[in-house]
């Protein structure tokens, strides 16, 4: 597929487009792709701008030698003055980069992004669906619109990258946004090494900075604190548990965000001791840690909570390290765990099997030691940047290849 042109190797070019640089599973699989198709592809990155309330993760390309470039009107709230200028400056980049392909990754981008790739003719037009927006977010109105957009964008787009077969599904026979020949389910990938690496010893440092006492379990519950990942029943799962469990807890809440104070609040309310990283209370709020390798070692418990998700990128990190999950089951989260092997799976709207979940996880070494024995194995190469690279330069060859027939 590379060709050479007046003697020179001409490598197929790839424009690839994120929301916006914050903490979270896109910014590393765009990262790994921008990185490791080196060889083959000549790859720019561009992104938009992340909100006050979430951290930076331009660190994450930035330690991959990766130089982006950032579009401050692209934000992840609607703004149509703000989104129509990023859109022309797509648009000025893709008349200077001409690209081969545009991949785009996530909703913002994906829509902005696309729009400008089609506008400006490239040959091959992609769109990576890291979550959707199609329940749990928006009222029906505000849903029903944004379906619609997505599936005009579907119809201008060469493939749609779904990162589970579940997600495949919902986005084809549930929300309609596509037919399925259209959609390639493509996993994320990540190193998942650093998980493994020194973990006794980051166990203990994380113990003791946070004065957890060995008698102790400590859970933990990872991301933003926004309403779709559901905080507030992570919170009366904690109330439950210290009314009823036979060991003491420590619950950590790792992540910032709008609801911070609302949840500060909900603590009170439920009589929750709460304070921050110097204090050895209840429930610790630590906001964003990015070294985010030395926590799990030294929780015994991940939990999530969500309403929606894609591919939460919080289960695939506590099973590469080991650390027994308690989950509602969304999204594609059944393609990622074990159930019953690496998590405790309830549905959404079944509180008190999600607080009995949590309970016996708790109450039981056994049983949280046992779950402790399947993580690793299973996603070490399910879910390496290795395997998502490949899979990802498979696919661009098949689809630059059709173009030129």
């Amino acid at each position: 597929m590379v060709e050479k042109i007046y003697g020179v190797v001409s490598k197929p070019k790839v424009l690839r487009i994120i929301n916006r640089f914050n903490l979270g599973g896109p910014t590393y699989n765009v990262g790994y792709l921008s990185k490791y198709m080196e060889d083959e592809f000549e790859t720019l990155l561009i992104g938009g701008m992340k909100d006050e309330s979430e951290d930076s993760s331009e660190f994450i390309v930035e330690k991959l030698g990766l130089n982006p470039i950032i579009i401050p009107e692209m934000r992840r709230e609607i703004n149509f003055k703000q989104d129509r200028i990023a859109y022309k400056k797509i648009k000025q980049i893709i008349a200077d980069f001409k690209p081969d392909i545009v991949h785009t990754h996530a909703s913002k981008s994906g829509a902005i992004g696309r729009l400008a790739a089609v506008n400006m003719k490239v040959p091959v037009i992609l769109h990576t669906f890291h979550g959707h927006v199609f329940h749990s977010y928006f009222g029906k109105t505000k849903t029903a619109f944004y379906k619609q957009v997505e599936k005009y964008l579907a119809e201008k787009s060469t493939k749609l990258v779904a990162i589970s077969e579940i997600q495949k599904h919902e986005l084809a026979k549930i929300h309609k946004i596509a037919p399925l020949s259209k959609l390639k389910v493509i996993q994320l990938g990540f190193d998942l090494q650093k998980f493994q690496d020194n973990y006794e010893e980051k166990r203990t440092v994380f113990r003791e900075k946070y004065k957890i006492k060995d008698s102790e379990v400590a859970i933990g519950i990872i991301g933003r604190l926004v309403p779709i990942k559901n905080h507030k029943l992570f919170l009366r799962g904690i109330k439950q548990v210290t009314n009823n469990a036979d060991k003491k807890i420590r619950a950590f809440i790792i992540g910032d965000g709008e609801l911070r104070a609302e949840l500060e609040q909900l603590c009170k309310d439920l009589d929750l001791e709460f304070g921050g990283e110097k204090e050895a209370k209840l429930i610790t709020f630590t906001s964003w840690i990015r070294d985010i390798s030395a926590v799990y070692p030294g929780l015994d418990v991940v939990a999530l909570t969500s309403l929606n998700e894609g591919t939460p990128v919080s289960l695939i990190e506590a099973q590469a390290a080991n650390t027994p999950i308690v989950s509602t089951n969304v999204g594609g989260i059944e393609n990622i765990v074990i159930p019953n092997k690496t998590a405790l799976l309830s549905e959404v709207d079944n509180h008190q099997l999600f607080f009995d979940n949590l309970k016996s996880l708790i109450d039981d070494e056994t049983k949280r030691k046992l779950m402790q024995q399947y993580g690793w194995e299973h996603v070490q190469a399910k879910f390496s940047y290795a395997r998502l690279v490949s899979d990802t330069k498979q696919l661009y060859f098949e689809l630059l290849e059709k173009n030129k027939k």
